[in-house]
């Protein structure tokens, strides 16, 4: 069996926010907000651990990507908190099917 012949998914991710996450780690790599070297350096040390896959991997991803923009002096704690508690809040308020809107958190 040659690899091509495998059936690739149309995407590496399962969900919006696990591309949306991708695409902010590397536009804040890309704007100079922390070296990929150090980005792995924190990924690695999130991955370790996980067990479950793509959802594992992807809640790693996002806590580094915390941790990195914490460390960089871009976010801290408490905002980072509260910007989840939020996002909960509008999963939670967004009728199911549809896009998360942060707005919906203030209903």
């Amino acid at each position: 069996m040659n690899l091509s012949d495998v059936p690739q998914p149309d995407s590496p991710f399962a969900e919006p926010w696990q591309a949306r996450v991708f695409a902010l780690t590397v536009a804040m790599n890309e704007a100079g907000h922390f070296a990929w070297t150090d980005w792995a350096a924190v990924f690695g040390r999130h991955l370790q651990g996980t067990r479950d896959g793509a959802g594992d991997y992807w809640r790693a991803w996002a806590a580094a990507l915390e941790e990195m923009l914490t460390q960089a002096g871009i976010a801290d704690d408490a905002g980072v908190a509260a910007l989840a508690e939020r996002w909960q809040a509008a999963a939670h308020a967004t009728p199911h099917g549809q896009p998360i809107n942060l707005e919906n958190a203030d209903r």
